[in-house]
């Protein structure tokens, strides 16, 4: 086992017992987690989360917009997806826009497509929808679905008139038996949906049974916790608003619907030889033997990403490490023992020969689990935070110009927006390019 103290977040909040049908019985969450033990979130099996086969969907002149209701409004997964696409693909100038409008359908987004899809330039859109038209499940019938049919056919092809490429999404899951949601009206609403989508060229990413996956493993851990206080959920109270928790686990399962790599970069050296063996979306050079270790050069074309401090708490569920953010590093010819590694002088942590030889995961690795470990790392956390200033901002933005458009300034105000947000996403493109890393790996005293 890789020993270091993994990276980990605070638990989510906690909530109690939900008042809506259908939901499963209050079995919930898991142990408070130790730092010492937290090595163990990053042996958890990877999930297999539909994705696309022909690489990340998003490309250098994108303009991503999210449609969707209030899971999208809240402006969660929407924020992962943009910190992801900034540091895998620093170079990659993508725009990112969330046009979520608490209590919306797929049949009442069609009119306003034009302003908060087209009037942005969208090439790319993810359209989420199904809860509210269906009513919470009040209006669970073939009217209801017959109306949310309609709406995702025109979408679709309203969306390819402006050659746009539009990915039909199943919607968020339900606080319920993920069992039963497999067969339930929901499900079988959204599958026809995405078949529709189908038929008509579009791509879809099947948002709920990737989300499901996470879901089981909750039931399970939930199902050996004698303490319920200590509940681990993905949604707030109503069962269907999701909680810090199930928006990156929407976020991940539609990244892996995108394509996105799990492979950030691969780095492999001979510390006897003082060769380079390997390297996968990176550059080795400056390799140098030393009397009790190695050192090296490591400059990379994309970063892992990273969610702050304690983020790892989550990674017990959403299988992040080794689905979305592998950055590998492998040391072979070392002789037996225990050595450290050091990025730009910050120690990561401590492994064995055997352990480096046959590779290690070093994205969210850290000596100190309050403090970010690699330079990356640091940057992945800076990165987040200008996100989520742009978020503040871009949000008083959309407030301003759909409430307060009356105001003498507004132009102004308005072109002022756009020059902050410019500035601000080019901040975070800045802070997320990688520059050359010095590592030494040497015997741990």
């Amino acid at each position: 086992m890789q020993e270091y103290n993994a990276r980990i977040r605070p638990n989510e909040l906690q909530h109690k017992p939900m008042m809506v049908a259908q939901l499963w019985p209050k079995r919930t969450s898991v142990s408070r987690l130790t730092l010492l033990g937290l090595a163990l979130l990053f042996l958890v099996a990877p999930c297999r989360a539909g994705s696309n086969e022909t690489g990340f969907v998003l490309k250098d002149g994108d303009t991503m917009v999210f449609l969707g209701d209030s899971i999208t409004a809240a402006r969660g997964y929407t924020k992962i997806v943009e910190l992801y696409t900034l540091m895998r693909h620093p170079e990659a100038r993508v725009k990112f826009w969330n046009a979520g409008q608490g209590g919306d359908t797929a049949s009442g987004a069609v009119s306003r497509l034009e302003r908060d899809v087209f009037a942005h330039g969208a090439t790319v859109v993810t359209v989420a929808f199904g809860i509210n038209d269906i009513a919470w499940g009040t209006k669970a019938d073939q009217e209801h679905k017959q109306k949310y049919l309609d709406g995702i056919r025109t979408i679709v092809t309203e969306c390819q008139k402006h050659h746009m490429r539009v990915f039909i999404c199943s919607p968020a899951v339900l606080h319920q038996d993920p069992e039963k949601a497999e067969t339930e009206f929901l499900q079988k609403m959204a599958d026809e949906g995405m078949a529709l989508a189908k038929s008509l060229g579009a791509g879809t990413i099947d948002i709920s049974r990737g989300m499901r996956e996470v879901q089981r493993k909750v039931v399970a851990a939930n199902a050996q916790e004698k303490d319920p206080k200590n509940i681990t959920r993905l949604h707030v109270e109503d069962g269907i608003h999701l909680n810090e928790l199930g928006q990156l686990t929407m976020a991940w399962a539609m990244l892996k619907g995108l394509g996105a790599e799990a492979d950030v970069s691969d780095a492999a050296v001979d510390a006897a030889t003082a060769k380079v063996v390997s390297a996968t979306g990176c550059k080795i050079t400056d390799i140098k033997k030393l009397p009790d270790g190695v050192t090296f050069v490591r400059s990379d074309a994309g970063l892992p990403m990273n969610l702050g401090v304690l983020s790892a708490l989550q990674y017990r569920f959403v299988p992040v490490p080794e689905t979305l953010n592998r950055y590998q590093l492998t040391v072979k010819g070392l002789n037996a023992g225990r050595y450290t590694v050091r990025a730009e002088g910050r120690l990561l942590g401590t492994w064995d020969a055997t352990q480096l030889a046959e590779g290690v995961n070093i994205a969210s690795a850290t000596a100190n689990g309050w403090e970010p470990g690699g330079p990356w790392d640091a940057q992945s956390d800076a990165v987040k935070e200008l996100v989520d200033a742009r978020d503040k901002m871009w949000m008083g933005g959309r407030i301003r110009a759909q409430h307060n458009d009356t105001n003498p300034k507004a132009a102004a105000l308005a072109k002022e927006f756009e020059r902050s947000d410019q500035q601000l996403t080019e901040l975070a493109r800045a802070q997320a390019r990688p520059y050359p890393y010095h590592f030494e790996v040497r015997v741990a005293q």
